[in-house]
């Protein structure tokens, strides 16, 4: 059955959020004939004068930047949410609309323009945790941030205005939808089994072995069954926990480890600097306690048949709902058969 699941139109159930995939895995044998993209071209200048990343440079607010050493977050110089936007709210009818206030970071990943994650090391990749670890815990403790969302967008295509390598960080006083939707799935779970939603799901992804692509002793990467993106991964502690504020230091070098390998494993999949957006999913920081909740980090790639071709979500997916040419257990197949080092240091 699960062969015919693979060449057959079906649909799959997101676990987290309620909602449901399509899945068409006979398109596949479509000829392409749309838009491509151009590759993305490695960058390898390790300082970049006109960078407004880069240490000690000037950025567009006339600030300058230290000459830090190590990753180096700020408060965005042109922030989507502002700390001291008054509380007003209206409402007119159907017309519904209220301020939000919150605070917005740049995480810089590394003073050296040309080092994306898979190209620095699990050191430095370490203190990048640390430094999402930190900005988590100290900007939830205010008493007007709700959730804390930490986020990197990739390349060009992914629309990044920066190719110094960075993060963002949104904090926000509302928790956004995304968020609402696997509290509420996570919680059903917790209430009717008393153990974690992902905690059993991981079990079962490790008994299957079918889109499973690494592990180490604290952490999974895998092609979650419901993804909706072509090559689209999940990183998950093997043990529950509710946020990466609770990483032990051996479990913070665990996840640098598996995070290098799998933007590793990406880079590798066309040769060239892999665009995506990531972002980590974990509880709200508004003083409840959320034991149901199991952080998770989430890789979201655009490119489907090589560096060139693009997934775009448009019709179907705008109107009615997210759809997927191939499997899953076929995307996490091609990952598994990448080599795990990159393909720019191979002789």
């Amino acid at each position: 059955m699960e062969q015919e699941f693979n060449n057959l139109p079906h649909r799959r159930y997101n676990i987290l959020t309620g909602e449901w995939i399509l899945v068409s895995p006979h398109r596949t044998k479509r000829p392409w004939q749309g838009k491509t993209e151009k590759p993305v071209v490695e960058k390898n200048k390790s300082y970049d004068p006109s960078c407004y990343l880069c240490p000690g440079n000037t950025r567009s607010n006339g600030t300058i930047n230290p000459p830090y050493t190590e990753p180096y977050s700020f408060v965005n110089d042109f922030s989507a949410l502002l700390r001291d936007s008054p509380t007003l709210q209206k409402i007119n009818g159907l017309l519904i609309a209220e301020t939000e206030k919150g605070v917005c970071k740049v995480v810089c990943f590394s003073p050296d323009h040309s080092k994306t994650l898979p190209l620095m090391d699990v050191e430095a990749i370490t203190k990048v945790i640390q430094t999402w670890k930190k900005e988590y815990l100290e900007l939830g403790k205010k008493g007007d941030i709700n959730y804390v969302q930490i986020f990197e967008n990739k390349g060009d295509v992914m629309g990044c205005s920066n190719p110094h390598p960075h993060g963002q960080i949104w904090s926000q006083f509302s928790i956004p939808t995304e968020i609402l939707k696997k509290t509420r799935h996570q919680k059903d779970y917790w209430d009717n089994n008393k153990s974690g939603l992902l905690t059993q799901y991981i079990q079962q992804e490790l008994e299957l072995q079918e889109r499973l692509l690494l592990q180490n002793e604290h952490f999974v990467s895998l092609v979650p069954y419901w993804a909706v993106w072509p090559y689209e991964v999940m990183i998950v502690p093997k043990k529950q926990l509710q946020h990466i504020g609770q990483l032990s230091e051996e479990e913070e070098r665990a996840f640098a480890e598996i995070i290098k390998k799998q933007t590793i494993m990406y880079d590798n999949l066309f040769n060239i600097s892999f665009p995506y957006s990531s972002g980590i999913h974990q509880a709200p920081t508004d003083g409840n306690e959320y034991p149901e909740w199991h952080f998770h980090m989430s890789f979201y790639p655009p490119l489907l048949r090589s560096a060139s071709v693009k997934k775009f979500m448009v019709g179907y997916e705008m109107f009615a709902g997210p759809q997927r040419d191939i499997t899953a257990e076929q995307a996490a197949q091609t990952l598994r058969a990448l080599p795990t080092i990159h393909y720019s240091e191979v002789s």
